[in-house]
């Protein structure tokens, strides 16, 4: 198959190596024309994968016309909040009938649409066409290799197929779901929790907090996708809680490791210029997604309480004592 991957960061490139690994003739877009030309010349994405050899059969350019020549499959993997108006000037270049993947995990702000929902706004594409990859998949993992599991999700369970059998190799092993819903929320949330779950790390709290977190957490993503129309049985899989364990327990996550600086007593500010610029998923999506439970009626706790400590300036210790001071209730 010829694919393009829209974006050189570590999970563009992890994915791009995967495709590449399986088979497939892969071009892999670059924001920044010298980064494209560093991983044609050198085989090696040295600014977000150093020391990790790519495929000879993967190629690296600037030129989106030139990545999506031909191309029968084209991911996205740039941050979800820039993918509205990145699309919009490569909509135009997209090859009819290829499928559109969305590697993404993340929640519109101002629109609170998913990010398969702008890919279908933008282009035009139909639901059957565009496709969701998530789950467990920590990039670095991925490019040394590390034996993984994720989710292709589709509305059309042929075309998660050719996905699944594009991506499919020694150390990467997909899984097809056409709960496209339950997968983008369960990757979207998890982001959030996991900055919930740092913030406490950050304060010196130990196991039993994360699994606290991780757990409520889990239902209060149920809620919402059940409430979206989700499978339940979705969130008990490796898009809900397989990718939520990870982002929530490894030190690889930059959400889990953005919450412990909150929780340290850094500003937004000072845990964005501590990790060079870069703002975790979770601390651009928790608005957008509090602002679509409380659209449907749905009872967000643990989103809300990061949202308050991201923007309306609550303190880590009042974020846990708020969590910890709610009604007592049923577990079910």
């Amino acid at each position: 198959m010829r694919a393009a991957v829209f974006g050189a960061g570590n999970w563009g490139t992890a994915f791009a190596k995967v495709l590449a690994d399986a088979g497939n003739d892969v071009t892999l877009w670059a924001r920044r024309p010298e980064l494209a030309e560093r991983i044609d010349a050198e085989h090696v994405n040295a600014d977000y994968l150093p020391g990790i050899e790519l495929p000879r059969t993967l190629r690296a350019t600037h030129d989106a016309a030139e990545a999506v020549d031909g191309a029968e499959l084209v991911a996205f993997a740039i941050p979800s909040q820039s993918l509205r108006a990145n699309l919009t000037q490569w909509a135009p270049l997209l090859p009819d009938g290829a499928t559109l993947a969305s590697l993404m995990k993340g929640v519109e702000l101002g629109s609170t649409r998913r990010m398969t929902e702008v890919i279908a706004e933008l282009t035009g594409a139909g639901e059957d066409r565009i496709a969701v990859v998530s789950g467990p998949n920590l990039a670095l993992e991925i490019a040394h290799e590390h034996p993984t599991a994720t989710v292709i999700a589709c509305a059309d369970p042929e075309r998660a197929e050719v996905v699944q059998r594009a991506c499919s190799n020694a150390y990467f092993r997909p899984y097809t779901n056409t709960d496209v819903v339950g997968c983008e929320l369960g990757g979207a949330v998890k982001n959030v929790i996991a900055l919930a779950v740092g913030i406490a790390k950050g304060m010196g709290f130990g196991d039993n907090t994360s699994a606290s977190l991780i757990t409520r957490g889990l239902a209060e993503t149920s809620r919402l996708g059940i409430e979206l129309g989700a499978d339940p049985m979705t969130f008990a899989g490796l898009a809900g809680l397989g990718d939520l364990v990870a982002t929530c327990s490894s030190p690889l996550s930059r959400n889990r490791t953005f919450g412990e600086r909150l929780g340290q007593g850094e500003s937004l500010e000072q845990a964005q210029e501590a990790t060079h610029g870069q703002v975790a998923e979770g601390a651009k999506s928790c608005r957008p997604l509090l602002e679509l439970a409380q659209r449907h009626g749905v009872d967000v706790p643990i989103t809300a309480a990061v949202e308050a400590v991201c923007f309306r300036g609550m303190k880590p210790p009042a974020m846990l004592e708020l969590l910890m001071s709610r009604s007592v209730k049923s577990e079910t």
